[in-house]
C-alpha cells in the first residue's frame, strides 16, 4: 500500500483506487479523483515537513551564493498569513518562480501588531506563543494559496483546457521563513523550548540575538546590553539540539550581534585560563586603575596587565565596555558564533554602507572564508538621507562644485532631480548587489516593508474617502488598480477560499451541496472577459 501523502496526483489516485478496493461499498460514494485532487492541493501535511524542505531551499542558495554572490536571496517582513500569502502571489505572478524569495518574521512586528497586551515595544515583552502561532499562520495561508490555485487549474482541466503541465510542474507558495527569536525569551531551556515549538509550526531558520533577554532592546534603539560568548555559545546549542530532536538536521541558525550599537554587559565572565573568550570579552571592559587601599568594601576587581584594576559600573549595576571597541567586539562575536554552530551572520550597523559592512565582514573573512551575512535593510535607516550623504561626499572627493547644494537640508525634494539625488538613487538601487559581492550579503530583507505600506496605504485612503473623493477615492486608487493589475484578492470571495469550498462541498455532498457561486454571486462581474477584436474591411484590405 502505498503512503496516503504522495504529492503525484497520479501516484495520489493510485492510492486512493486501492484503498476503495480495501473498504468496498462503504467508501463507494468516494470519488478517487477528487480525493486525489484534495490529496495533491496539500502537499505538506505537517510543519516538520514545511521545515524540512525550506531548509532544504536555504541550504542550496547559501551553496549556490558561494559560488557565485550574486546569487543572493530576499524578504520582506511580513505580520500576517493574509499578507505573506498576497506577497507570494505576487512573487509567482511577476517573476514565475519563487526561487531565492522567502519571507521574514519580525520580532519588532509581533510585539507591535501581534501582542494580546497590545502594541507594544521591540523590548522582548510580548507573548512567546505568539512567534509560533503567526509561523503557523502563514504557512496556513500559504497552503490555502497552493490549494486556490490548484484547484482553478483542476477546473480548467475538467472544462477541457490543457493544462496537464501546469499542474504537473507547480511550484508550491512555500517558501522558508527566517524567524525572529529575540534573545531567547529567557534562558537556554527557553531558548530550546520555544525554538522547538517554531520549529514545529514550519521555521527552518532561526535567527537569535546576543543580548540580554530581560533587558532586549531593538536593535536600531539605545541601551542594549550584550552578554558574554559563554552565554550566547549555550543559546546556539539550544536551538542546534531543537532542530535535532525535531529531525530536521539541516536547520539554519542566524546568529545576530548587536556589539556594533551596544555599551553594556549585565555580567562578568569567569576567565579560566589567559587569552580564553571570557578574558577576550573582559579585556573589552573598561576599567580604572585602583590601589588595595582605596577600595570599598564589596567591590569587583580585576588583574590587567599585572595591575588592579576596577571595572566601571553604573548605578545600575551594569558594566561599561570601553569606548571604541565595538567593532573588534562585533568581528569577535562573529567569528565565535560561527565556529560554535551559527550557519549565518546577522550584524546591525548604525547605516547601510556597504564599505562599514564590508570592513567587518572581510575581517571575519580572514578567519572563515565563507562566512555569510543576513542584513537588515532597515526602515529605521532614511535611506535617502544616508545616500545623499554618501554622494555628496564623493562628488566632494571629485572636485565638484557642490555650493548648489545645502547639507543640512539634503531631503529637500528641491533636489529629487539634480545629479546627486540620482547618483544616490542608483546606489540605493544597486545596494543589494553591491552588498552581495563586496560585503558577504546572502540574504537582503526589510523587517518592516508591510507596517509602514500598511500605514502609508491607509493615509492615502483616509484622506481621499472621508474628503471630496469620497467612494472615488477607494474605486480610483484601490479597486481598478487591483482590476488593472490583476491582484488576485480583487475577487476577495474566491481569496478567502470561497471557489475551493463550494467544489469540496460538491465532493461531500453532490447535487445537494448548497453552493456561493452561481449567477447571482457578484463576484462575476469581475470575471476577465477575452475582448476579440473585430478586423475591419480596411484593415482586412491591408492585411
Amino acid at each position: 500500500m502505498k503512503n496516503i501523502e504522495k504529492t503525484s496526483y497520479r501516484s495520489a489516485l493510485e492510492t486512493v483506487l486501492e484503498l476503495k478496493e480495501k473498504y468496498g461499498d462503504k467508501w463507494s460514494a468516494i470519488k478517487s479523483h477528487n480525493a486525489a485532487r484534495m490529496i495533491t492541493q496539500n502537499q505538506f501535511k505537517t510543519g516538520l515537513d514545511i521545515a524540512q524542505y525550506t531548509a532544504n531551499i536555504i541550504r542550496k542558495d547559501m551553496a549556490d551564493y558561494d559560488k557565485n554572490p550574486s546569487n543572493y536571496t530576499q524578504s520582506l517582513g511580513c505580520w500576517h498569513g493574509f499578507v505573506a500569502q498576497q506577497k507570494m502571489i505576487a512573487v509567482k505572478k511577476h517573476y514565475k518562480t519563487t526561487n531565492k524569495k522567502y519571507l521574514y518574521l519580525s520580532g519588532w512586528m509581533v510585539a507591535a501588531l501581534r501582542s494580546e497586551f497590545g502594541p507594544l515595544p521591540d523590548q522582548s515583552m510580548h507573548e512567546k506563543i505568539a512567534v509560533p502561532a503567526l509561523i503557523e499562520e502563514i504557512y496556513n495561508f500559504l497552503r490555502q494559496a497552493d490549494a486556490i490555485e490548484l484547484n482553478d487549474l483542476y477546473r480548467r482541466l475538467e472544462n477541457g483546457e490543457d493544462v496537464q503541465a501546469a499542474i504537473d510542474n507547480f511550484e508550491t507558495h512555500i517558501v522558508p521563513i527566517i524567524a525572529d527569536i529575540d534573545a531567547g525569551f529567557g534562558n537556554e531551556e527557553a531558548t530550546y523550548l520555544l525554538a522547538k515549538k517554531m520549529i514545529q509550526a514550519g521555521a527552518c531558520a532561526i535567527q537569535i540575538e546576543n543580548q540580554v533577554s530581560d533587558a532586549k532592546q531593538c536593535g536600531h534603539q539605545d541601551g542594549k546590553v550584550t552578554v558574554p560568548h559563554e552565554d550566547f555559545i549555550a543559546k546556539l546549542n539550544a536551538v542546534r539540539y531543537a532542530f535535532l530532536e525535531l529531525g530536521i538536521d539541516n536547520g539554519v541558525i542566524v546568529a545576530r550581534t548587536d556589539s556594533e550599537g551596544a555599551g553594556l554587559t549585565q555580567k562578568l565572565p569567569v576567565s579560566k585560563e589567559p587569552g580564553d573568550l571570557a578574558s577576550k570579552y573582559l579585556d573589552f571592559v573598561e576599567c580604572e586603575e585602583v590601589s588595595i587601599e582605596n577600595v570599598s568594601d564589596n567591590e569587583v576587581l580585576l588583574k590587567r596587565k599585572g595591575k588592579l584594576v576596577r571595572p566601571v559600573r553604573l548605578a545600575n549595576g551594569l558594566y561599561k565596555f570601553r569606548e571604541g571597541t565595538n567593532i573588534d567586539r562585533v568581528v569577535l562575536d562573529c567569528i565565535t558564533s560561527l565556529q560554535n554552530g551559527a550557519d549565518l551572520l546577522w550584524i546591525e550597523t548604525p547605516t547601510p554602507h556597504v564599505g562599514q559592512i564590508a570592513s567587518m565582514v572581510n575581517r571575519v573573512k580572514e578567519v572563515i572564508p565563507n562566512a555569510k551575512l543576513v542584513y537588515n535593510n532597515s526602515p529605521s535607516f532614511n535611506w535617502t538621507l544616508n545616500f545623499r550623504n554618501q554622494v555628496y561626499d564623493e562628488m566632494l572627493a571629485e572636485g565638484e562644485n557642490m555650493t548648489a547644494y545645502d547639507r543640512n537640508n539634503l531631503m529637500d525634494a528641491e533636489y529629487d532631480e539634480s545629479e546627486l539625488c540620482f547618483r544616490a538613487d542608483e546606489k540605493i538601487k544597486s545596494f543589494q548587489l553591491d552588498a552581495a559581492r563586496e560585503a558577504g550579503v546572502f540574504h537582503h530583507l526589510i523587517t518592516l516593508p508591510t507596517y509602514h505600506t500598511t500605514a502609508l496605504h491607509m493615509n492615502d485612503l483616509t484622506e481621499g474617502y472621508f474628503g471630496e473623493m469620497g467612494m472615488l477615492a477607494y474605486v480610483k486608487g484601490v479597486q481598478r488598480q487591483e482590476i488593472r493589475k490583476g491582484v488576485s484578492c480583487v475577487k476577495h470571495q474566491r481569496m478567502a477560499g470561497s471557489d475551493l469550498g463550494d467544489d469540496h462541498k460538491t465532493f461531500f455532498a453532490g447535487d445537494n451541496a448548497l453552493k456561493a457561486g452561481g449567477s447571482k454571486n457578484t463576484s462575476n462581474q469581475f470575471e476577465v472577459k477575452k475582448v476579440i477584436k473585430k478586423t475591419t474591411k480596411k484593415e482586412t484590405a491591408i492585411a
